[in-house]
């Protein structure tokens, strides 16, 4: 009796620890009795009726998936080569296992296809300005249909759209004219500025001398008229002394050496302003 309860205690033991199942929190259990769904277990200790329960796990966790690279006819005829990746979860992993053979690989395969005709709508230049309403519009239109599947989709990112090799080739060449015209304009406006500094100096300049002439003019002009005062008050009737005076003023100015003969009138002047008449040289 001893041996017969050993044995069927370990045969309980051993049922026991069979039907024991440890669930991660980065996943969810979908429990069937006999083929039936029967419940959804939770992270932590889960324990089945082993042989009439069966456990299938399922990771809810966000998962990325490639887009393979396609070749896709744009609206405008030209053939681009596409590849994107595709961000999802699973939300609901009664639907995930029971509404679709394998959302592993259909969510894929319907991203490429969704892909597909979005871009076709399209032409390559638009495809190529509007990645950013590529991805939503991909992202809407696929999180829709998955969604009956009990998965959601959380972000769709467009990697490469390549144009064939001349049409690249072509887009190069104009980009570069673009930069080229760019860099041309910008030459262009730094000379007109640097050409208008320029003027503005040179008329600065040229305002800064004619400030200076007429200052000199109004001097010359006050000194003028003070010198006619004078002559008027002092000279009166002496009009050609004075003309001789300032002749010889300007003649002696920086010391400047002058032999004039002896017996001249501007002699005679000087000796007149000193005054005694100048001694007149001998005639031999």
């Amino acid at each position: 009796m001893s041996i017969f309860a050993l044995a069927i205690s370990v045969v309980v033991v051993l049922f026991l620890l069979a039907g024991i199942r440890i669930i991660r929190p980065t996943e969810r259990g979908v429990v069937e009795f006999l083929g039936k769904f029967a419940s959804t277990r939770t992270a932590g200790f889960n324990w089945i009726i082993p042989v009439l329960h069966a456990m299938h796990r399922v990771n809810i966790t966000e998962r990325r998936v490639d887009i393979d690279p396609q070749s896709i006819i744009t609206k405008d005829k030209l053939n681009a080569v596409v590849d994107g990746v595709v961000y999802y979860k699973v939300v609901d992993v009664e639907k995930a296992l029971y509404q679709v053979n394998s959302f592993v690989t259909s969510v894929p395969s319907l991203a490429k296809t969704t892909l597909r005709a979005v871009i076709g709508k399209m032409t390559l230049t638009e495809a190529n300005e509007n990645r950013d309403t590529i991805n939503e519009n991909v992202e809407r239109i696929l999180d829709l249909e998955v969604s009956k599947w009990g998965i959601e989709v959380v972000r769709v990112e467009l990697q490469r759209i390549e144009p064939p090799e001349d049409v690249q080739t072509a887009m190069n060449q104009v980009v570069k004219a673009e930069n080229e015209k760019i860099a041309a304009l910008d030459l262009a406006t730094a000379i007109e500025t640097q050409a208008d500094g320029q003027r503005r100096a040179e008329i600065q300049k040229a305002e800064g001398i004619a400030a200076a002439i007429r200052l000199k003019a109004d001097a010359d002009g006050d000194a003028i008229k003070i010198v006619n005062e004078a002559a008027e008050k002092y000279f009166v009737g002496n009009a050609q002394l004075l003309k001789r005076l300032e002749t010889v003023s300007e003649a002696l100015r920086d010391n400047a050496k002058i032999v004039l003969p002896a017996d001249g009138d501007l002699v005679n002047v000087i000796g007149d302003l000193a005054g005694s008449p100048l001694p007149m040289p001998s005639k031999k």
